[in-house]
């Protein structure tokens, strides 16, 4: 957190360019910061090639994949309280029954979560809400972009919801708590190596084929968070390699601008 008000601090003393092309470029990559989040991304790349990649493969030789999905689906269902009540906060009272539905059925029917019942056989839909998307709803700018080692791309608006929707966790609340601090740990780590693995391929062939790969990610997550905030998202939220967000990319950048 005190990295990430040095970076907000930072931002402000950013240099605007003289030429107005220039300007109007910068403004719409939203990178005031370019150099100093290069150099946190290549401390990120270096650690995701010694620790985050192969914990993430070994996890996918020694986990089969139907035990996998089972454990991703139960992380997401323990989400449930936070993505309704982000639902609840942006006034989406019908994606809010949904998520109660889906959380109902999931927790009894779909075993603890470990399958996803209310999508499988009564149709109703996965769907993720943060509190840096209903913060965007009611208007709050997202601020300069920002590249977190381990967490990956994001902004204050986000990184900012992410706290939040940490700390407002019910889950979080109890294991508090109850002196049960390790759990807290243990469930972010796990999300985090499932999240690596289910993006072994897919980041693998961006990193290949991208010119830049730096700005291939950061290109791919705000398109894919504006899609987010306006609930037109595909069932698959946006890119962040982390250790605390479920996450797959398509692998075409779409050229619309980012608000």
């Amino acid at each position: 957190m005190a990295a990430l008000l040095a970076s907000g601090l930072l931002a402000g003393c950013a240099a605007t360019p003289d030429d107005p092309q220039a300007r109007a470029d910068a403004a719409a990559v939203n990178d005031p910061l370019e150099p100093v989040n290069r150099a946190l991304f290549e401390l990120h790349q270096v650690i995701d090639h010694f620790l985050l990649k192969p914990v993430a493969f070994t996890y996918t030789m020694l986990v089969p994949d139907p035990l996998r999905t089972g454990v991703r689906n139960a992380l997401n269902n323990l989400k449930s309280p936070v993505y309704l009540a982000n639902d609840l906060l942006q006034g989406e009272n019908e994606r809010a029954g949904e998520t109660l539905q889906r959380f109902a059925i999931n927790s009894t029917v779909g075993v603890l979560g470990l399958f996803d019942a209310a999508d499988k056989w009564f149709g109703i839909a996965p769907h993720t809400e943060d509190f840096g998307q209903t913060l965007a709803t009611w208007g709050v700018n997202e601020g300069p972009y920002l590249f977190i080692p381990v967490i990956g791309p994001s902004n204050p608006r986000d990184l900012g919801g992410l706290v939040v929707d940490s700390a407002a966790d019910p889950l979080n609340w109890y294991l508090y708590n109850t002196d049960r601090d390790g759990w807290v740990i243990a469930r972010t780590v796990v999300s985090g190596i499932d999240t690596r693995a289910e993006l072994l391929d897919t980041l693998d062939n961006l990193e290949r084929t991208s010119l830049d790969y730096y700005v291939t990610l950061r290109s791919i997550y705000r398109q894919r968070r504006v899609d987010e905030i306006n609930n037109r998202q595909s069932r698959h939220p946006a890119v962040s390699p982390t250790l605390s967000q479920k996450a797959e990319v398509s692998t075409e950048i779409e050229t619309r601008p980012v608000k």
